[in-house]
């Protein structure tokens, strides 16, 4: 049963506490999931190393790269000349936020790429972050825009003309 009453709201203090164990929690993550594939796949099958395994290294390197970047720069505290904390930057852990989408794509990739120590075919699933981002686009974008009627606008005219049909009907039949 959903808590009857206002939401709370988190201080500053809470959100920067929230967002630096946020941080450290997928960074064990990313170092976790990285190195665990490059000791399985370069380290114990490395006679079977092929160009497509150093790729999907590389790959899930500049992902974990790029989204652990922008987390950490949306979480970017500001403090003021005399150390205290002025903004706690971003909540990473609000729901249906941009952080939430990062999080989801940092999971995605340290799950195939673990997963894909067994076979390269694993990384297929990863094709479900750019479907994810286009179903996104399309519920958020373009399903509204490709659907708006443009026959909405001519809706109103239309009751007018009705309108104005009726009163002059009624007018005819006062006279």
């Amino acid at each position: 049963m959903a808590p009857k009453g206002k939401v709370g709201t988190k201080g500053k203090k809470q959100i920067y506490d929230e967002n630096k164990e946020t941080l450290s929690f997928y960074l064990r993550i990313i170092l976790g999931a990285t190195v665990l594939y490059a000791a399985i796949t370069v380290g114990i099958f490395y006679h079977s190393t092929t160009f497509w395994s150093w790729a999907t290294l590389i790959f899930s390197c500049v992902i974990y790269a790029l989204a652990y970047r922008s987390m950490r720069g949306m979480a970017q505290p500001t403090f003021s000349e005399d150390g205290s904390l002025v903004d706690g930057g971003i909540d990473l852990n609000m729901e249906q936020g941009m952080a939430e989408h990062l999080k989801d794509v940092v999971l995605l990739t340290a799950i195939v790429q673990v997963l894909s120590c067994f076979s390269l075919y694993i990384w297929y699933f990863w094709l479900l972050a750019p479907g994810r981002a286009f179903y996104l686009l399309w519920v958020n974008i373009l399903g509204p825009w490709f659907s708006s009627d443009s026959s909405s606008a001519d809706a109103p005219q239309e009751q007018n003309e009705k309108r104005q049909r009726r009163q002059e009907r009624r007018q005819m039949k006062r006279f």
